[in-house]
């Protein structure tokens, strides 16, 4: 069994989801992990299929055909899947008036610990009363079993409120 990572992007638009998944769905291969999105006036797209290698040659020349069609790009790369060890997954949320940074300062606190961020999603909304842009952050992060839980909150509690962030940093399973 091969699999391959695709992403796309492209102009929004309705099908694009119907053709992507058909194209899979006609190499016999199958869509194991997804996550699409609008972001801005484009629709994002990141996938892992798996199946005969063969096939994979096969979709990656009609994901060529469909993106010089539709106008989307792509990338597509192969892969193999990822070596489990030993983490406990914890959600980190983090809300603050939006200004530039805030995202690398999230993501240098934990990658200085050597904590993986499995996921990571932001977005930026108007606060109801103000309209003020308020900017959030959720993730999942990959935290190593001999790092001490207790003692990771206490430091990014002291991290959060020292970049003037509301942040949390939460066992899921709690």
């Amino acid at each position: 069994m091969a699999r391959a990572v695709i992403a796309t992007i492209g102009q929004d638009r309705p099908g694009l989801v119907d053709e992507l998944s058909e194209i899979v769905l006609g190499e016999n291969l199958n869509i194991d992990d997804s996550r699409m999105t609008v972001l801005g006036g484009e629709f994002a797209v990141l996938m892992s299929v798996n199946g005969p290698a063969e096939a994979l040659n096969a979709l990656e020349t009609r994901l060529d055909a469909l993106g010089t069609r539709s106008g989307f790009a792509y990338l597509f790369r192969r892969t193999t899947e990822r070596a489990a060890t030993p983490v406990r997954r914890l959600a980190v949320r983090v809300e603050a008036m939006d200004h530039p940074g805030i995202v690398h300062r999230v993501a240098r606190f934990f990658s200085g610990r050597g904590i993986n961020i499995r996921e990571l999603e932001t977005e930026t909304e108007p606060a109801a009363h103000t309209g003020t842009p308020v900017f959030s952050l959720r993730m999942a992060v990959e935290v190593p079993e001999s790092e001490d839980p207790a003692r990771l909150t206490a430091a990014f509690t002291e991290f959060c409120e020292a970049q003037a962030l509301d942040g949390e940093l939460t066992d899921p399973a709690d």
